[in-house]
């Protein structure tokens, strides 16, 4: 009996020694970090600004996570983390409770959540491929990639070159290629075409996808002629016959084409304004300057061959020319540029919409009305208004706001440590309005060499490739810099407005870190207090703060007053950034949302 129970007790102890080597067997890359312990997974957030968590239920229930996950991690190496926790584990149960990490459903074995610049983002819940993982880490608040639309799973995602000769060898069926750029308005607007007409003609066609605008496709560009996103091309047995040049297509269009597939046909080329004749006069980048000088009443049109509103007020303008032609007594001339073959006017002026009108009288440019009919531009001229100062531009303005440019961008935002970039259109109505805010905010800043308030005009055309590089899709779009390197989108509901605090927020509580400024002597990792009042449930701002607790009276609801110096000759509630009342500790915290 005594040989039996040590034989048994022998064969616990294998089972023992085995069965945790057997449990963590799964092969794990050593690029992923395996944490426990809160305060590990608290350091790592704070040190790193884009982290990728897998939680979960047991080690066997991520294996396949981390299979997937090692190989992630390798193609994100050095621009995303990705590390793994073990909520089964009776070390990583409490960090998982305190991340409100939920595991207990029985259909649920893992959560991928996502943390960027110190704080929860979002969870994943994207296709958990490779490809979508990998694109996710690289551009957290990007689009989808074009195949986990489910709508396109007819349509053949292209990935590499070589994969793209390998379907031009291979492929028997007639090809329609489609060569896009993730950002491209026009791309988006076709592909739910493009993916419908693949499922009706799956088994007869080809329709395939291949986005070409990272720099390594130079090479296919080049040889099918790709100049602007959509380009779309037709292949029969792998040769390449002729592109498809209807892009406000619908998927109808698209199978009607393919019955019989023709080549785009020439157009007729229109005849230029400047070569119609006529009592308007056309000036050039040469000529313009001399004419205004020698003309003292000017009115001129700043137009776009291709610009509809443009082709509609022509004949108003050629007729008002016309009648003030023959009016022996007026000095008045109507003038046009093409702003598509003048560019140096086209900048110069800052045209970024068709048609502008811009007035010139003595040589010097003044505001204009809205004018659009024949009638408008006669009775205007014959006695224009007393014109007012020539409005200068925001960037002719002396503010202090930087702005910057695709040639001096990178450089000038290494030099600063916090910079909070505008991206903008003149034309925008959204950015005119926080345009003043914005400036307001950059001249509080501007003793402070670490600090920068910047904009770039994405509407010139040397500052467009810029503008795509950095993801800007809409205007204005805020993005805020450390040292020259991106760190996260200010994001703000374009439903409220946007005013000197809420920017001011974004850059005095930047990347989690508050700013220490003008507190003399004054409250560690705090901004300048200013004054703690009562003010009731305010409206709460999402910053979060802390004051010594002997400045916070005793009251059931108070608001922390946090100023920059901005509150010069305007009323102090104007200035105030609500918060909710203190703890014991004078810690104050704000959660978004509208006072009751």
């Amino acid at each position: 009996m005594a040989r039996v129970g040590r034989a048994w007790l022998l064969l616990l102890l294998a089972i023992s020694v085995v069965l945790p080597v057997q449990l963590s067997s799964t092969k794990v890359s050593s690029l992923i970090e395996k944490i426990s312990d809160p305060k590990d997974l608290k350091k790592l957030l704070r040190t790193r600004n884009n982290v990728l968590v897998l939680y979960s239920k047991s080690e066997a229930a991520a294996e396949s996570h981390l299979k997937l996950l090692s190989t992630v991690a390798q193609a994100v190496k050095g621009q995303g983390t990705i590390c793994w926790v073990d909520c089964g584990d009776a070390e990583s149960r409490k960090l998982c409770k305190k991340m409100k990490v939920d595991l207990s459903p029985k259909d649920k074995k893992v959560e991928l959540f996502h943390y960027q610049d110190g704080a929860f983002h979002t969870e994943y819940n994207r296709a958990v491929t490779f490809k979508s993982i990998v694109a996710f880490l690289k551009d957290p608040k990007g689009p989808p990639l074009w195949e986990e639309d489910p709508g396109a799973k007819d349509v053949v995602h292209i990935d590499s070159e070589k994969d793209f000769r390998r379907l031009l060898k291979k492929e028997e069926k007639p090809l329609l290629m489609m060569f896009y750029a993730p950002w491209c308005s026009m791309c988006k607007r076709i592909m739910p075409h493009f993916q419908k007409a693949a499922t009706q003609l799956r088994g007869h066609f080809v329709l395939a996808g291949m986005n070409v605008y990272p720099s390594e496709f130079e090479n296919i560009k080049e040889e099918y002629n790709v100049r602007g996103y959509p380009t779309i091309c037709y292949f029969e047995k792998g040769r390449f016959l002729f592109q498809y040049d209807n892009y406000g297509s619908t998927a109808e269009d698209i199978v009607e084409w393919l019955k019989n597939p023709q080549p785009p046909q020439p157009q007729a080329p229109e005849t230029p304004w400047a070569d119609e004749g006529g009592s308007v006069y056309h000036l050039t980048d040469e000529d313009f300057d001399q004419f205004v000088k020698e003309h003292s009443s000017v009115l001129v049109m700043f137009h776009a061959p291709w610009c509809g509103h443009c082709k509609k007020m022509k004949p108003e303008f050629e007729n008002a020319a016309e009648v003030l032609h023959g009016e022996a007594d007026s000095s008045a001339v109507l003038a046009a540029v093409d702003a598509t073959v003048n560019k140096a006017l086209a900048e110069r002026f800052h045209i970024s919409e068709f048609p502008t009108l811009k007035y010139f009288k003595n040589g010097e440019k003044y505001a204009v009305p809205a004018l659009r009919t024949k009638k408008n531009f006669i009775e205007w001229m014959r006695n224009p208004e007393a014109p007012p100062p020539p409005e200068p531009t925001w960037e002719e303005q002396q503010t202090s706001v930087l702005h910057l440019a695709g040639d001096n961008f990178r450089e000038t935002l290494k030099k600063k440590k916090h910079t909070l970039v505008m991206f903008y259109a003149p034309w925008c109505p959204h950015c005119k309005k926080v345009i003043p805010h914005f400036t307001a905010t950059a001249d509080v800043f501007k003793d402070d060499r670490k600090i920068a308030c910047a904009a770039v005009d994405c509407v010139k055309e040397k500052n467009q490739d810029l503008c795509q590089q950095e993801a800007v899709k809409a205007y204005p779009t805020f993005h805020y810099y450390h040292y020259g390197k991106f760190a996260e989108k200010y994001d703000s509901d374009r439903t409220v407005s946007w005013g000197e605090a809420s920017l001011l927020s974004s850059l005095c509580w930047a990347g989690r870190q508050p700013l220490r400024r003008a507190a003399k002597g004054g409250f560690p990792d705090t901004a300048e207090v200013s004054h703690v009042h009562a003010a009731g449930k305010a409206r709460a701002t999402g910053l979060t703060g802390r004051v010594p607790p002997e400045v916070v009276p005793e009251s059931s609801s108070w608001s922390l007053g946090v100023f920059w110096g901005v509150s010069k000759g305007s009323s102090v509630a104007k200035q105030t950034l609500p918060l909710w009342p203190a703890t014991s500790t004078g810690h104050l915290s704000a959660s978004r949302g509208v006072s009751t």
